[in-house]
């Protein structure tokens, strides 16, 4: 593929993404230098990048602990349902992080945590299990797609030689799964680290991370420069940990003696129970802050009723439209974003798969690119960049759309290039001699092949823009261009049950159609780990 094919994706990767991005670097070193040796230095500055740091390690640790029973049982047992739970296990890593925080705030309502000795509303815990819940996901499908894939012959070598289960199991199975392990938690680190909306829900304004600051300090102080700075950091720890995933997933790659899948029936009634208590108690975990959530969006005075639903359609004086014209919103912005993410992504997974030289190792690293960059910092960095000339799109709805497909762009890609880069060559040499043109080769071998790859990246993309709060809270500052995420965190922040109920509801409209996308993605395309 030419210079001229790849043109449309780089050039729509350095307008919408390099520029602003490196717009947003300038003005925190360039304008004002004083306001970054601020940040790095003042006690204020120093213990919001603390808390950041501990938060995401602990939730890492966390992730990593709740998790292990369930990849444990995914991975080595058939069992009945296996498929079904390894697909729900990551309907909660999908669902927008505001309906993730209204889903607790709903469990704290409901059993009463929101004071006394057991509160978690505005604690650290309430973060930290938030994460947990979003992220055991990331463990399950990326360290149990891959452990089901791993051979037992080592193993049973090792047994053979008279080492115990355990002893096989530590000294045999650990060090080939620990690659996975450490690019399944770099990924649950950059997640938890970049977080936003749940630290912005359930933390309070006592609990802030450089995340949230960037976002009160340039949204509610105005300070531009003070939140550049801030952003610089920002941007400067998530390149750390990219490039450290990149790494670990070579190490994963590098690894051989892999299986169509390892999973054996459980022996004895002590494996059954262990596989029982595994995916029933993670399943119970990730289950109750959902039908809690359900259960509260059908609660008004204390009587069930569908009148939280039925209101979604008048006006309440918080919001500037109607709940229901945010739906409307978010889905129309969703599939702009998704078209967008189409288009963007799919023409750059091709150049990716076919291109030559300088611009397909480009195109390979910087459509991912927006997938490791901090949503608010990508908002931020529009929001004050797009502001001038024939690109000045702050008053148009385009601004939305374009920053929530830079977000799909990389699951677009990653769900593409590995289907098309497994297709045999001989397919495509063998149509060539029947004297097909590189452009017949391309739509009537690759397209083909690669059509259900392309529709579950689509469909995650239009998934992560219905529930986009991060960089949407920068760029959506119209009124009508009012989205479900942006309502629904207008609504959980005043007080109220008929404005907390229709808050619930609108969280249970988002979640049932993100749930939704994904599971006929992973229908429409399976595999362990999907774009995960």
């Amino acid at each position: 593929m030419g210079v001229a094919a790849s043109a449309l994706p780089m050039v729509f990767l350095a307008v919408f993404f390099v520029w602003p991005v490196a717009n947003l670097i300038w003005r925190g070193l360039g304008d004002d230098i004083s306001r970054l040796g601020e940040v790095l230095t003042g006690e204020r500055f120093l213990r919001v990048i603390w808390f950041t740091l501990w938060q995401a390690c602990a939730s890492t640790a966390l992730t990593a602990v709740i998790a292990a029973p369930l990849t444990w049982a995914i991975a080595n047992r058939r069992f009945t349902g296996r498929r079904v739970a390894r697909v729900l296990v990551t309907v909660p890593f999908v669902l927008p992080t505001v309906v993730v925080g209204g889903a607790f705030i709903a469990v704290m309502d409901r059993f009463g945590l929101n004071d006394g000795s057991l509160r978690l509303r505005h604690t650290v815990w309430a973060i930290l299990i938030a994460h947990v819940f979003f992220n055991v996901a990331v463990v399950v499908r990326t360290v149990g797609g891959f452990w089901s894939q791993l051979d037992r012959e080592q193993e049973l070598a090792a047994q053979t030689l008279g080492a115990t289960p355990w002893q096989a199991f530590r000294e045999v199975t650990i060090p080939r799964l620990a690659p996975s392990v450490w690019s399944s938690l770099s990924i649950v680190f950059l997640f938890t680290f970049t977080s936003f909306a749940v630290v912005l829900l359930l933390g309070g304004p006592r609990r802030s991370t450089i995340e949230t600051e960037i976002y009160r300090w340039a949204v509610t102080r105005g300070d531009i420069s003070t939140a550049a700075a801030l952003s610089v950091v920002q941007i400067a720890a998530v390149v750390a940990l990219v490039a450290l995933n990149q790494w670990l997933q070579g190490g994963v790659a590098a690894t051989s003696s892999l299986l169509g899948d390892r999973a054996i029936a459980a022996k004895g009634r002590r494996q059954r129970v262990a596989v029982a208590a595994a995916v029933g108690g993670t399943g119970l975990f990730l289950a109750v802050p959902v039908v809690v959530l359900i259960e509260r969006s059908l609660r008004l005075g204390g009587n069930l009723t569908f009148e939280n639903y039925l209101s979604l359609g008048d006006r309440v004086r918080l919001l500037p439209v109607s709940a229901l014209d945010a739906v409307a919103n978010s889905l129309l912005f969703g599939l702009a974003a998704a078209g967008i993410a189409l288009v963007i992504g799919g023409m750059g997974a091709i150049a990716v798969v076919h291109g030559t030289g300088a611009i397909r190792h480009m195109l390979s690293v910087g459509l991912l690119l927006p997938l490791g960059t901090s949503a608010v910092t990508l908002g931020f960095g529009v929001l004050i960049t797009l502001d001038k000339g024939w690109l000045d799109l702050r008053s148009s709805w385009w601004i939305i759309p374009i920053t929530q497909g830079l977000i799909g762009i990389p699951f677009v890609v990653r769900a593409v290039v590995p289907v098309m880069r497994a297709i045999d060559p001989s397919m495509r040499e063998a149509a060539a001699v029947l004297g097909a043109s590189p452009r017949q080769v391309r739509r009537e071998i690759d397209l083909r092949i690669g059509t259900r790859a392309l529709v579950t990246g689509v469909g995650f993309a239009f998934a992560i823009s219905l529930g986009e709060f991060g960089a949407t809270s920068f760029v959506g500052r119209s009124p009508d261009q009012l989205t479900v995420p942006l309502a629904i965190e207008r609504l959980l922040g005043t007080p109220g049950d008929l404005l907390r109920g229709q808050a619930m509801a609108l969280s249970v409209i988002l979640m049932v159609v993100t749930a939704a996308v994904v599971l006929v993605g992973d229908r429409v395309h399976p595999g362990d780990g999907g774009v995960l």
